[in-house]
């Protein structure tokens, strides 16, 4: 089995499932992606965003290739550039960390490790931009796949609450750089991808 990590780019925008490439539940605040899906232009929004994020940031996304079939991702940017996160009630994210905004392994191909390497290399990338830690915000009523990941399941995976809240709390992971913890890191984030079976649909909060 052949398998390919590599950045996220507008060359394999299309690569993303089908949802995902024309979902603007993180990349746009709530007002201005409501306009975009009403307008039939969240596809267009989601390129732009890439493109800013990667002239401005730098990567912000991994995609994993079996045999050059896509078959996950994993999104992720400071909270500057994710302008929903503004409108939770746990917001702001740490200055210290990164939004893990969404990630997704496709059935068929979990538990092979590949959500693993994917997020190891985020770890890398991250550590060695300065970042401290990976912050989420959780859905604590999470019922089906969606934009948002489930924050038991982010809690079960070594995540800590660090603002509580009845329905999104707001969830940590320390990006502490000693061999173990990244190996228990990996292993959680792969659990955690893992767990969404189907690709995320734009929902409201």
């Amino acid at each position: 089995m052949g398998r390919r990590l590599v950045p996220l780019t507008l060359d394999n925008l299309q690569d993303l499932p089908q949802r995902c490439r024309a979902c603007v539940f993180w990349e746009l605040d709530p007002v201005s992606g409501g306009a975009a899906v009403k307008a039939g232009r969240p596809a267009q929004e989601k390129e732009a965003w890439i493109s800013a994020v990667l002239l401005d940031w730098g990567c912000c996304g991994r995609v994993v290739y079996v045999d050059d079939v896509p078959v996950g991702f994993v999104l992720y940017a400071p909270p500057a550039y994710v302008p929903r996160s503004a409108a939770f009630p746990t917001s702001p994210v740490s200055p210290d960390a990164v939004q893990l905004m969404t990630g997704f392994i496709m059935p068929g191909y979990q538990g092979q490790g590949l959500g693993r390497v994917m997020v190891q290399t985020v770890a890398k990338d991250l550590l060695r931009r300065g970042f401290k830690a990976i912050e989420a915000f959780g859905d604590a009523r999470w019922n089906e796949p969606a934009c948002m990941l489930p924050a038991d399941h982010l809690l079960a995976v070594g995540f800590k609450t660090v603002r509580h809240h009845a329905v999104h709390p707001r969830l940590r992971l320390e990006l502490r750089s000693t061999l173990s913890w990244k190996e228990d890191v990996e292993m959680a984030l792969d659990r955690l991808l893992g767990a969404v079976q189907k690709e995320p649909v734009l929902r409201p909060l």
